[in-house]
């Protein structure tokens, strides 16, 4: 019983060296209207909007890109996080490539 507490103890800072590591990457995304980073806990660190974008007859062109912004950020960092895991090397993660 103690040998699985200390697993799961190891597994949990493994987990935390990780988070820690990847608070450090950031991705960005810039699809001309909306420039976005997001670092690799999946957190907006920044959202800059193209002043071309600002009429008000585009808002809805703007909602859509700012939706695709942070889709496209998501899986980049999806795809950083799974380069990270595979050099630690103790995760194995199947469906997440770069």
């Amino acid at each position: 019983m103690f040998h699985k507490l200390k697993q799961f103890n190891d597994l949990r800072k493994k987990a935390n060296s990780l988070r820690s590591k990847l608070a450090e990457e950031t991705v960005t995304v810039d699809n001309g209207a909306i420039k976005l980073t997001m670092d690799g806990n999946q957190e907006v660190k920044t959202v800059e909007i193209n002043r071309d974008e600002l009429n008000p007859d585009k808002k809805k062109h703007l909602e859509d890109k700012v939706k695709d912004a942070i889709n496209d950020a998501i899986k980049k960092v999806q795809r950083v996080m799974a380069a990270k895991m595979r050099e630690s090397g103790d995760l194995q993660i199947p469906g997440f490539g770069a």
